[in-house]
């Protein structure tokens, strides 16, 4: 597994590029067995490289930036043990510069949701994978589904700008009780814990309803919103219609997300599922039409 550390010593990737395509997998590090489908999902395409970078511009004012867990040795450990063919752990200097005065603009599908919770997130979001996209060249990129968001921004970006490579978004990796995996629940004490399976439980209510024949979006939300109660803070509890992430017609019907994020303690937590629905019922589907979708 070649460690690259720096953007000088990215030329070291070029000998991953035969005799299949490249695939990047972009995290924070803080790795968990989330990240870790993510890589093996990729390794089934080509040889993977991982990006470990904690992104400051994705961060607002009073957000976890200098908490967020970082132990890069550990993930490096952790990594050496799966299909891994090179890591990207680039310094901020490296992503950025100084000054830094061009940035990806996010469009319509970061509008609501975390979007409007957290102020210019998604600019950061994309302003960060453009730079790893024209940095790494990777061929395949891998995301997990349950930055349901993100994945549909990002998307979006490399559709309108008719970036050269194919994403795909994995599913979610969940703990036996349901709780998605999330580098953010390591700030989970145990009384904590086990009030973070609201999240999950929301969205089991909500498709519940759905299975159940229930068609009309604002009593899906309410039902979703009313199992988010053990939360501290809930940000939103919402059914959009993918992949646009516009609010759901009446009835529901076609490809649907259902999300919820809220504040458990110290943590704030995002899940999703994403669904069709229709004449043959409800079942989980992938988010990017077209799966695994190509831009351009």
């Amino acid at each position: 597994m070649i460690v690259v550390r720096g953007s000088a010593e990215l030329g070291g990737l070029e000998g991953l590029r035969r005799p299949g395509p490249l695939v990047l997998v972009p995290t924070m590090g803080a790795l968990h067995e989330g990240h870790l489908n993510l890589v093996r999902q990729g390794a089934a395409h080509g040889p993977v490289v991982v990006s470990i970078f904690v992104n400051p511009t994705q961060f607002g004012p009073g957000e976890d930036f200098e908490a967020y867990p970082r132990d890069l040795e550990s993930d490096l450990a952790l990594l050496a043990g799966e299909p891994v063919a090179a890591v990207f752990a680039p310094t901020v200097a490296d992503m950025y510069g100084a000054p830094g005065e061009v940035s990806v603009r996010a469009g319509r599908r970061a509008e609501g949701l975390c979007g409007a919770i957290r102020p210019g997130h998604f600019d950061g979001v994309l302003t960060v994978v453009a730079k790893l996209f024209g940095m790494v060249r990777p061929d395949i990129a891998v995301f997990g589904r349950k930055d349901a968001q993100q994945c549909l921004v990002i998307d979006q970006m490399v559709r309108d700008l008719r970036l050269a490579v194919t994403l795909v978004d994995a599913v979610t990796v969940r703990e036996a009780d349901g709780l998605a995996m999330s580098s953010r629940n390591r700030y989970l004490g145990p009384a904590d814990r086990a009030r973070a399976l609201c999240l999950s439980g929301a969205l089991a209510a909500g498709r519940a309803a759905l299975e159940h024949g229930e068609r009309d979006a604002a009593s899906v939300e309410r039902l979703m919103r009313e199992a988010l109660s053990g939360a501290d803070v809930i940000d939103y509890a919402v059914a959009r219609a993918l992949p646009e992430m516009s609010p759901c017609a009446t009835p529901l019907g076609g490809g649907i997300l259902l999300a919820v994020a809220a504040r458990v303690g110290p943590a704030r937590l995002i899940d999703n599922v994403a669904l069709r629905v229709d004449a043959q019922g409800v079942a989980e589907t992938h988010l990017l039409a077209g799966w695994p979708a190509t831009a351009g």
